[in-house]
């Protein structure tokens, strides 16, 4: 052994909510569906992202400030009720909602 240890590289985002920067695992993906604000938790719809922290205080600045507006270089206002049930519902309970049954955005464009 060397004695140097690996230590691996995390990806940094900022919330769109807080402005504050933190590790990616830490922060729930947001993408624009058919003009919905989705979560996408798994990283696999298509376009452009927005990070959040998993908490409603960071959603409701996101959408007092129309930091979504910027994120998704959109005129907005997007509809951000289901992403209010998926944090609601991870307040709550401490896990995330199961998804629903034929994805809401498999296959969609923005």
């Amino acid at each position: 052994m060397s004695g140097r240890t690996r230590t691996r590289a995390c990806p940094v985002r900022t919330c769109v909510g807080c402005r504050e920067r933190a590790g990616k695992p830490e922060l729930l993906r947001v993408a624009l569906v058919g003009g919905r604000c989705v979560p996408d938790r798994r990283d696999t719809l298509r376009g452009r992202g927005a990070y959040l922290h998993p908490a409603s205080a960071c959603l409701e600045q996101a959408v007092r400030r129309k930091a979504f507006n910027r994120a998704f270089r959109g005129p907005g206002p997007f509809d951000t009720a289901e992403l209010r049930d998926h944090l609601k519902h991870f307040e709550e309970t401490g896990r995330w909602p199961a998804p629903r049954s034929g994805a809401s955005a498999e296959g969609a464009d923005r």
